[in-house]
Parts: structure tokens; C-alpha cells; sequence
């Protein structure tokens, strides 16, 4: 895998609020951002099962409302627009917002083909904040600005039924995302961001809508992809260029790899759609059982490898997973090797390969789908012990070798 810029491209931070959901998986799928629910709390606003639950927005929104800050850093000017108006600058920016929002919700086989998209606007500078309301701030300080962050989404995830952020609709469902917002640095005077238009007059500047695209990804639940081509990869195209294609009206999800399609669907899955029903599944282990950690105990897998399906005719990846772990109902997560490759097109061949997080993307770039899989007893007061479990670092350093087909 290559890096494609050096400057890293987002970074989630859930915070795990109290909240709820009804179903569970079975094992692990793609790299999403994972919470388990509180069976502290009674079943019927937990769910009462301690296996993960991927974090979505609500299963059937009536909208999806993004509001955004007008308020944009002007010395420097970060945000390059080829309309230099007051109001030619705004109305720039917000048809990016537009065409990434539709970047997604342009994917065949989701039910976010079906959810109606209202982009608004706010005066207020800092507008990202635990309100309830999802917003993308441009000119906004916050302490997860690192050196090499050019922007990054702040999730909170409900673990029971009930909970609620700010001013925002309760939870209904266990993994529910009750708040997403999206900031960009503009604190670097180094960094500046272009829109598709000034993009090829602005050789030095960041492509706004590949960004942008990405970190909606992560308001709509995903974690990182170690895929290159794919737009949640974890590193920002290089200045001056952009990630795949731009939206068309005949193409909206042209920014978007088939991982991040593939991701989606199992997101988001449209009960209509007969063609992404292909499933992969199977377990990682070793040659040598005596290579496995001995602690935590009960590990029967290699945890934490990056399993990928390659299209046999045309050589595209069409989806890739961590792989390392199962769940069943009551929980706890069992790391057996397990992994599930899910909603790829029917009735093709693939090829499927295994390798280790030891390249481009490391186990820290894709940290919220691994690192929240357990609750811990020991350090998280009054958890069942029975529905607890320690999750083990991800596995780096084996090797895998191909045996031959029948």
C-alpha cells in the first residue's frame, strides 16, 4: 500500500455515552466504529447482549440535516474559491458540502438513497459542539488539532435506549450516532483547502471535497480502510490533487472506491437490492497454535488482520475487513479469527487475501473498529463479569502463505 500525502486525514473520537440497539452481529464486517451496549441497564433498553454494535444513524431518519459555519478563517484565507464574492465564496463552499453529502447517499443498494439531505447554515464561529445537531466548522480551535491533522469528525454514539446529546432526538436504537461534527485545521498557516474549482490554480492547497467526503464517512459510521483507493483511507491526497473522480449527475458516488460502496451497503442495506447479497466468511489461525498470545486467554485467532476480496476479472478490491472475532448473543466478543466479508456483487469469482496492519495503515489508524469490542470488568465498575472481556493487540507480525485451489 502507498501513502498518497504524508499529512494524516482524519481522526474519529466516539465518545461512548449511555445509549441502545436490538440487533447484534454475528461476527466481525468491515471497519466500522463498533460500541457495546450497557447491559447494565435493563434488556429492553439495552438489548441485553455485550456484542458489539456497529454505529449508524438512525435506522430511518426523516432527514439527514447538515449545518455548516459560515464563519471561515480570513488571515490567512484558508478556503480557496474561484468566486472571491462574500456570497460567491459561500454558495462554493456549500455546493461541496452538497456533492459529498451525495456522494454517499448516491450508492445503489442503501436505504440513504431514500433519506432527503438539507444542507443550512449558522453565523455561529463555534458551532461544533454536543448539541444534537450535526455540523462542519471551518474556523474552529480544538485540542485534537495534532500536528498533521487536517481534519477530523467528533461522534457520540449511544450505548442505551434513551440517551440523548443536547438538544437532539433520543435514542432509539443501540448504536445509534446522536451528534456528528466535522472540523477542519485552520490554525496551520501552512495548510490551506481549495474547492474542486480553484483546485487547479492552488497547486499547494488540500482538495476540500475529498476531505470532506471522507470525514462524512465518518459521521455515517466507518472507521479507516487500509485500502488505498478507497476515500476512508487514512492519509489525504497530496496537494494540488485530488481522490478518485468528481461527482457527476450520472456518477454522484465517483468519489468513492468499491470498498467504501461495499462498506456502505452493509451499513445502510436496501432490502430491494438482489445483487449485493455475495458473503465470504471463514476464520485466520496460525500454522502453529503455540504462536498465539497467552494473554488475554481464550484467544483461538490471529485478531486484527486485514482480510480483502479481489474481483478475479477485473482485479478491483470490492471490500476488505478486520478480521480476528465473533459474537453471539449474550456476548461477550470471542477472538477466534473469525471474519465476514458481506453484500458483494453475486455471482462473480474472488480472490481472498489476508496480511497484517504493517504497512501504510497501522492498528492505530483504525483503532475505533477494534478497540471498543469488549467492556472490561476490571476496570469498568459493576460490569457482569460473565459479558466481559480483554481485547488483545492486533497481530503484525505473521506471514501467510497461498495454498492452491482444488
Amino acid at each position: 500500500m502507498k501513502r498518497e500525502g504524508q499529512r494524516v486525514f482524519a481522526i474519529v473520537l466516539t465518545l461512548m455515552i449511555s445509549c441502545g440497539s436490538w440487533s447484534v452481529p454475528v461476527a466481525s464486517a468491515y471497519a466500522f466504529n463498533e460500541i457495546v451496549p450497557d447491559v447494565r441497564q435493563p434488556v429492553n433498553i439495552s438489548g441485553g447482549s455485550a456484542c458489539p454494535v456497529r454505529s449508524h444513524i438512525r435506522s430511518v431518519p426523516a432527514a439527514r440535516i447538515m449545518r455548516w459555519s459560515t464563519l471561515l478563517n480570513t488571515n490567512p484565507v484558508t478556503i480557496i474559491t474561484r468566486d472571491q464574492t462574500a456570497n460567491g465564496r459561500l454558495a462554493e463552499i456549500e455546493q461541496v458540502i452538497t456533492q459529498s453529502l451525495g456522494a454517499w447517499s448516491g450508492v445503489s443498494g442503501t436505504t440513504l438513497q431514500s433519506v432527503p439531505e438539507t444542507v443550512t447554515r449558522t453565523g455561529v464561529q463555534n458551532a461544533c459542539g454536543t448539541d444534537g445537531v450535526n455540523s462542519i466548522c471551518f474556523d474552529q480551535a480544538d485540542l485534537a488539532f495534532t500536528p498533521g491533522v487536517l481534519a477530523f469528525t467528533r461522534a457520540i454514539t449511544a450505548d442505551r435506549i434513551g440517551v440523548q446529546a443536547g438538544s437532539g432526538a433520543p435514542a432509539t436504537e443501540v448504536g445509534e450516532i446522536l451528534d456528528a461534527d466535522i472540523y477542519f485545521n485552520t490554525s496551520d498557516s501552512h495548510v490551506a483547502y481549495a474547492t474542486p474549482t480553484a483546485l487547479p490554480s492552488a497547486a499547494s492547497a488540500y482538495d476540500l471535497e475529498s476531505l470532506l467526503t471522507h470525514e462524512l464517512g465518518h459521521a455515517l459510521g466507518f472507521s479507516h480502510s487500509a485500502v488505498w483507493s478507497a476515500i476512508m483511507f487514512p492519509y489525504a491526497p497530496a496537494p494540488g490533487t485530488f481522490s478518485a473522480a468528481r461527482p457527476t449527475v450520472l456518477q454522484p458516488d465517483g468519489p468513492l472506491g468499491e470498498d467504501d460502496r461495499t462498506g456502505l451497503r452493509i451499513l445502510y442495506p436496501e432490502a430491494a437490492d438482489s445483487f449485493h447479497t455475495g458473503s465470504i466468511r471463514g476464520r485466520i489461525v496460525p500454522a502453529n497454535p503455540l504462536s498465539l498470545p497467552t494473554f488475554p486467554p481464550g484467544v483461538t485467532g490471529i485478531f486484527g488482520s486485514h482480510v480483502v476480496a479481489v474481483d478475479a476479472e477485473s482485479g478491483a478490491v470490492m471490500g476488505a475487513t478486520i478480521g480476528g472475532w465473533s459474537c453471539s448473543d449474550p456476548g461477550p466478543t470471542q477472538f477466534d479469527g473469525s471474519y465476514v466479508l458481506e453484500r458483494l456483487p453475486a455471482g462473480h469469482a474472488y480472490q481472498v487475501y489476508v496480511e497484517p496492519f504493517n504497512g501504510a495503515v497501522d492498528p492505530s489508524q483504525v483503532g475505533n473498529a477494534t478497540a471498543s469490542l469488549c467492556r472490561n470488568a476490571t476496570s469498568d465498575a459493576g460490569w457482569p463479569p460473565m459479558q466481559s472481556c480483554v481485547i488483545p493487540a492486533a497481530d503484525i507480525s505473521f506471514t501467510t502463505r497461498t495454498r492452491p485451489g482444488p
